[in-house]
């Protein structure tokens, strides 16, 4: 079987927002991805090349009023998403992503895509080159602890864009935290 070859040219950053409830779901109903959100970063030069909101109709939830108070989303916006296997084919096809790195802050976005296509049978849009941009954060700063990306953007002094728990809105804030990080290693190196 002949070695996978992975393009290292840009990162896939992805920020995800699910159907969510203030207690538990109501009986019948579970978390399912309702917006991926993406931001390419060009690796050599840390620039955010492009951000996509990519809507998903829900096939076992619906929209809660607090996930609209937290998100914005409604339910009738997600209603005129895309069914959540179009979406990961999109995905793999536009972004090329069997053969690049991807990114996350936490890990809660690889594991909600590995359980949603596990769960409804659909391909996962994904290599296995996962990056936990939370990890990392804390790693490079020595933290005792992970932050939330709201909290990882002021302790490096930079603003935050667009509204805050829309997915490409968060994706475009994870990509500006990965460029510094790139940054900063640039900078130790000798």
């Amino acid at each position: 079987m002949p070695r996978k070859v992975y393009v290292l040219d840009i990162l896939v950053v992805v920020d995800l927002e699910s159907t969510c409830w203030r207690q538990k779901p109501p009986k019948g109903q579970q978390n399912e991805i309702i917006e991926i959100g993406i931001c390419t970063l060009d690796i050599k030069s840390g620039e955010r090349l492009e951000k996509e909101s990519i809507l998903v109709k829900p096939a076992r939830s619906k929209v809660s009023k607090f996930c609209t108070t937290l998100t914005t989303l409604t339910q009738q916006q997600v209603d005129e998403g895309v069914p959540f296997g179009e979406a990961c084919s999109y995905i793999r096809e536009k972004y090329n992503t069997p053969v690049r790195t991807w990114a996350s802050y936490g890990d809660y976005d690889r594991t909600m895509f590995q359980q949603q296509c596990m769960d409804f049978g659909v391909e996962y849009p994904f290599g296995d080159r996962h990056v936990n941009v939370k990890n990392i954060f804390a790693l490079i700063h020595g933290l005792e602890q992970e932050v939330s990306m709201k909290r990882a953007l002021e302790m490096r002094e930079m603003e935050m864009h667009g509204t805050h728990h829309r997915g490409h809105d968060d994706a475009w804030n994870t990509a500006a935290l990965m460029a510094e990080l790139l940054l900063l290693r640039r900078q130790a190196q000798p």
